[in-house]
């Protein structure tokens, strides 16, 4: 099973499932986009064997393109490991203290996000596609973090996940208008003359959300994977029954 791990340490461990042909469905992880749930589920259980987890570990939620964020406690242990019925609705971010619970999200060109504080020791991961990005959930959740877990932002760790780069990501104009309406990140949006769309990088929104909230830039890493270009990507983009990658952080107890 094909995994980018981008850090395990041996008390935070995180990284995103990669599209493998060798596996059900190309190691489809996502089940509200799959051919046989069966199979996703063989899927998850094979990568948290690999995590030295179990699949009743998994939190999932029900992802909706929001600014929800969620936080979860042991009593939500296996909400939607493996029905997408017990996954924690209507919410696109999740964090916790609680060791040994495997956050999840799911992606094919939307920006996922995980995240780790080194000294309040908490975890968390976040999905922003663009309309999460246009929302600020990535902004949201450090702002909550800060003020009300008081959560010090220089102690953030950040992993931006491979996602739609931003020659692939081509808009209309009010999509663009959306992003412009957030009144940063101007240097991140080009006008492509000869189309007439204009091309955007979430990624460096995302990552721009991150230092607004004083989460300095040598704590923010970027996986630069293009999910559009990729050979072990799925991209929704360039197919629209593709499965999705699993992007997972998991805080290993003692």
């Amino acid at each position: 099973m094909k995994t980018k791990i981008y850090i395990d340490n041996n008390r935070i461990v995180t990284g995103i499932s990669l599209k493998d042909e060798g596996e059900p469905e190309s190691n489809n992880m996502a089940l509200h986009a799959c051919v046989r749930e069966s199979h996703v589920i063989q899927n998850r259980r094979k990568l948290a064997d690999a995590l030295h987890c179990e699949l009743e570990d998994l939190v999932c939620c029900n992802q909706t393109h929001s600014s929800n964020f969620y936080k979860v406690t042991r009593e939500d242990r296996g909400r939607g490991a493996d029905s997408t019925s017990t996954a924690i609705a209507d919410t696109d971010a999740l964090y916790t203290y609680e060791p040994d619970l495997l956050l999840c999200c799911y992606t094919a060109d939307c920006v996922p996000v995980t995240f780790y504080h080194e000294t309040a020791g908490l975890v968390g991961v976040i999905h922003s596609g663009w309309q999460g990005t246009v929302k600020e959930i990535t902004r949201k959740v450090f702002q909550h973090l800060i003020e009300h877990e008081h959560c010090d932002p220089m102690d953030f760790h950040v992993y931006i996940g491979a996602a739609l780069s931003w020659e692939c990501f081509e808009v209309d104009e009010p999509v663009f208008v959306k992003f412009k309406e957030l009144g940063y990140g101007e240097d991140f949006i080009n006008y492509n003359d000869q189309t007439g769309k204009y091309h955007i990088d979430n990624q460096q929104f995302v990552r721009l959300q991150c230092e607004m909230n004083g989460i300095p830039g040598k704590n923010i890493k970027i996986d630069n994977t293009c999910t559009c270009k990729g050979p072990d990507c799925f991209s929704y983009r360039q197919d629209k029954n593709c499965g999705r990658h699993m992007s997972f952080i998991v805080k290993k107890g003692l």
